[in-house]
């Protein structure tokens, strides 16, 4: 068993990095992996098949690098992977391995954020489409109304830097305006994917200042902290060496520094893991 056993962070590109970032905010100390399948990213428009068997390799991986807990810091993979993999894929690896994702946390406490009780869920296709939110959400505010809108081109102005300037505009709204077209009453916008924080500011720009715009990072990393104190058997495995590590499945680690950078918050030095 490797000396480290860190606390592993996946997500298909870098948007997880926000949710890490907050991880890092509520629980530093421990170490930590970020993997991103850069390589094969996005997710978003991928097949459950695929998504479901990439997630499941990269959370092997980071099982071999000696994290007994795997976070899926995105909400593609959280939708289409997770279930099979809790339930199916770790009896076959290793049962005392935990493999969280960002969907439920959320929605435990969303609900929270309305008082019109009504909400829209913005994302990419393949978590839209899976209807995860609609079912969690439903589960613990089944009197709160819910509506989605598959935002499909905001994970590439993320990635290739647009999504602050000015041609950025028309799709910030083109996506605002589908959503909010389907209640007056939505008083609650939820960025349900981990890029959409850094169009945080901007999405925020397009809408009526009555309208609550709320991202996932402190809403995972506080359901981290308590899940850590609810199993002292899984946070008992951690180690505290306060390390930090970073690994894309893309060659061009140098490109993914850059871009990373600007989602963590500070300098990212990575390395290359192929997954062939």
């Amino acid at each position: 068993m490797p000396a480290k056993q860190p606390i592993g962070v996946f997500d298909s590109g870098y948007g997880g990095l926000t949710v890490f970032r907050s991880i890092l905010n509520e629980l530093s100390g421990y170490d930590y992996i970020y993997f991103g399948d850069n390589a094969r990213a996005p997710y978003g428009n991928r097949s459950f098949q695929s998504i479901h068997q990439y997630t499941w390799e990269c959370v092997q991986w980071l099982f071999k690098q000696g994290c007994p807990l795997v976070i899926l810091a995105c909400n593609t993979a959280s939708a289409k992977a997770l279930r099979t993999i809790q339930q199916r894929d770790l009896a076959s690896v290793d049962p005392a391995k935990r493999v969280l994702g960002v969907i439920r946390p959320t929605a435990e406490v969303i609900g929270n954020y309305t008082k019109t009780g009504e909400i829209g869920v913005l994302g990419t296709k393949g978590t839209v489409q899976s209807e995860s939110y609609l079912k969690e959400i439903e589960h613990f505010f089944p009197e709160i109304k819910v509506y989605q809108q598959a935002c499909p081109l905001w994970v590439p102005l993320v990635e290739n830097g647009e999504h602050n300037k000015p041609g950025a505009d028309y799709f910030v709204q083109l996506y605002l305006d589908q959503i909010l077209a389907q209640s007056p009453n939505i008083d609650t916008l939820l960025l349900a994917c981990t890029h959409y924080p850094l169009m945080q500011e901007k999405i925020k720009a397009h809408l009526p200042q009555n309208i609550n715009v709320v991202g996932q990072g402190d809403i995972i990393a506080k359901s981290l902290v308590d899940y850590l104190q609810r199993h002292p058997e899984i946070e008992q495995k951690l180690t505290k060496g306060n390390t930090q590590q970073f690994y894309t499945t893309t060659d061009d680690t140098a490109d993914f520094d850059h871009h990373a950078s600007s989602f963590f918050g500070e300098a990212v030095k990575s390395a290359y893991v192929s997954m062939k």
